[in-house]
């Protein structure tokens, strides 16, 4: 997409998260440093809800917002849409993630690369034991490969 929805050159990444943001927060985080080393991105935080949408836009996200319209509106914009794999299981995030938020992620046309966080009702099978931190360095760098394979 290279930005053509928002008019822009840049790459847009798309941060989803809900509850504390803390994943998104991180996220925004490595994303930032990939954006001064690799390629200049349009990061954008896109929460559930505002405290979400604040820790993430604090951690260097260009803009960030909240709520159920803005995700199913402003997630189309991405090139990327990153976030737990929560966001494309309705009723997730102790119910914060709708069917509409699950149906916009699912349907937007940006790369999904997606944190596989294990929950009590989900169990994803050969994740056991590996570190958060060590999920969201592996999402950074499959951004980082695909801007590399797009160049």
């Amino acid at each position: 997409m290279n930005g053509v929805l928002g008019g822009s050159a840049k790459k847009t990444v798309v941060v989803v998260d809900g509850l504390g943001g803390g994943i998104g927060e991180e996220l925004v985080k490595k994303l930032v440093v990939l954006s001064e080393k690799v390629e200049p991105l349009d990061i954008i935080a896109l929460a559930t809800n505002s405290t979400a949408a604040a820790r993430m836009v604090k951690a260097g996200a260009s803009r960030g917002a909240s709520g159920e319209n803005a995700i199913k509106r402003s997630v189309n914009l991405g090139d990327f849409i990153l976030g737990p794999i929560g966001v494309i299981i309705a009723n997730s995030m102790l119910g914060e993630i709708t069917c509409g938020i699950t149906q916009a992620v699912l349907d937007a046309p940006g790369r999904r690369i997606l944190i596989p966080l294990q929950n009590d009702h989900i169990i994803l099978a050969g994740v056991e034991g590996v570190a958060l931190s060590k999920m969201i360095e592996k999402a950074v760098e499959a951004v980082e490969k695909a801007l590399k394979n797009d160049a």
